[in-house]
């Protein structure tokens, strides 16, 4: 039974189970203020009943001492006894009324004899036989006599019990409105809770595969600044969720179209490898003097898709940089590695004059100069891939410094004469590649970063690559901690690249 009540308990909604705790901690007030008031309603009633014994017994004991027993007219209901004690003992004088006395006087006599015991006024409640609850007080009239007089305690109980009765009434009617509206008001106050249930309730009937943003938020702005502080935590984790979903989207959808174009990509050098295989074949048995040309193109299909490959390896480890590093960090010169990245393409594209800019100075890196040197013939095949023969392309190498915690720069403390063993915050290196191309459209400059993105989506595979250079530039970039950026319009385009410098570095 008793787990059936818990469990009933439990299955109520939180607004009725707050609205009955509340009912039965106002339960236990009224209890406790009922019993003191009722309590106190009993004493003060009790007192008054002593205080008229006592002023009745001030005139009482006067007619006693005149006439020697009690006269005049006397209260409804009450008893009286007069008791000579001159012998030691309690003796009973005759009433004037027989009245006056109840059928048993046992306890008159009792109050009677404590009195001449203690010596001073004596009051006791007893319960007379027949009578009901009466309060008894003794009094020396004079020496040797003793009035004891009983008045009735029924008005008291009376007045107790109607007091409990509307005490009861009114705390009952008290409890059922306070639960009732209680829960009301308990409803409405957790009404937002509730629309917060029904929000999440929504968000599970949502297809969380679909791209788009999930389309409830709660707005409620009642409740208190509690439920408020839910709220916006309530709204913050929706976004954090948004947030996620919308990276998983899109990495999702980078990761088909990368299965998509490297399967593409893959398959035309598959195709002609299988193409030149053939004719290679043929040409062995009608015609040797094919047979050469065949296999150098065969050559040339598979050493394409490997450069493919190793670019796609390259990516995947980049891509996996907190497992493995793929990069051999040393102390190289960016001078050094510009000066043969542009040797390396005059002589691979003497159609593209090629101008390069310098500092007198070398500039000092802790860099992998087999990838950097990647990124730099990457960016100038780039530029001649792109461009129209005889467009002229210019590499430039800088150097940006950095400041100190005044803000003064590294050139500026060597002029003014500052101590060489004062600290300079990171500076920057710079690399520029510029061409005087066509230029690149501006709704594509954002997306030229993206593997397997042609500007030029008509160009043949064979002069335009794969469209994985720029990502791989990129990559290797953001491994050496730096960035790449595109600066183009009509007539030029820039590529940059920043790579830190050291605490102290040129």
């Amino acid at each position: 039974m008793i787990a059936r009540l818990r469990q009933s308990y439990r299955d109520m909604r939180l607004g009725t189970r707050l609205a009955l705790g509340l009912g039965a901690l106002a339960l236990v007030v009224f209890a406790v203020v009922g019993s003191a008031l009722t309590m106190y309603m009993r004493d003060y009633l009790s007192a008054q009943l002593n205080e008229q014994l006592k002023i009745a017994q001030i005139a009482q004991s006067k007619s006693i001492a005149d006439y020697g027993t009690l006269k005049g007219k006397k209260y409804y209901r009450w008893y009286y006894a007069v008791y000579d004690t001159s012998g030691g003992a309690p003796v009973l004088r005759k009433p004037e009324d027989p009245g006056d006395l109840p059928k048993d006087i046992d306890d008159f006599t009792l109050v009677a004899k404590a009195l001449t015991v203690e010596g001073k006024e004596v009051t006791r409640t007893e319960h007379l036989k027949g009578q009901g609850q009466y309060r008894l007080r003794a009094c020396e009239v004079e020496p040797g006599v003793v009035l004891v007089s009983a008045a009735p305690m029924d008005d008291i109980e009376d007045t107790v019990g109607q007091l409990i009765t509307v005490q009861v009434v009114t705390f009952v009617l008290a409890l059922m409105a306070l639960v009732v509206f209680g829960r009301a008001m308990l409803r409405r106050g957790l009404k937002p809770l509730s629309d917060m249930a029904h929000t999440a309730r929504g968000i599970t009937s949502h297809d969380l595969t679909d791209s788009a943003r999930l389309p409830v938020r709660h707005d409620n702005r009642d409740g208190g600044p509690e439920v408020e502080e839910l709220r916006t935590a309530f709204n913050t984790m929706l976004e954090h969720i948004d947030d996620a979903l919308a990276v998983r989207t899109e990495a999702e959808q980078r990761l088909r179209r990368f299965v998509a174009d490297a399967s593409h990509e893959l398959r035309t050098p598959l195709m002609s490898v299988r193409g030149y295989a053939d004719l290679f074949q043929y040409a062995a048995a009608h015609s040797p003097e094919e047979r050469d040309k065949h296999l150098a193109r065969l050559r040339a299909e598979a050493a394409r898709m490997g450069y493919l490959l190793d670019d796609l390896l390259m990516l995947a480890r980049l891509d996996a940089a907190d497992v493995e590093t793929p990069l051999r960090l040393e102390e190289a010169d960016l001078v050094e590695l510009a000066l043969q990245a542009a040797d390396a393409f005059r002589a691979g594209h003497p159609d593209h004059p090629l101008t390069v800019r310098t500092g007198p100075a070398p500039v000092r890196l802790r860099l992998d100069p087999l990838r950097l040197r990647q990124v730099l013939d990457n960016l100038l095949t780039n530029a001649a891939v792109h461009t129209p023969r005889g467009t002229k392309v210019c590499l430039e190498v800088s150097v940006t410094p950095g400041t100190d915690a005044s803000g003064t720069t590294a050139s500026g403390m060597a002029a003014s004469g500052t101590a060489a063993s004062a600290k300079v915050s990171s500076g920057t290196a710079e690399v520029r590649i510029t061409d005087s191309g066509p230029g690149i459209p501006a709704d594509d400059q954002e997306r030229v970063f993206d593997r397997f993105y042609r500007v030029d989506k008509a160009r043949s595979r064979d002069r335009g690559g794969s469209g994985l250079g720029l990502a791989v530039a990129r990559s290797l970039v953001r491994a050496h901690g730096g960035t790449i950026t595109l600066a183009g319009e009509p007539g030029t385009t820039t590529f940059t690249v920043r790579l830190p410098l050291g605490e102290d570095g040129a």
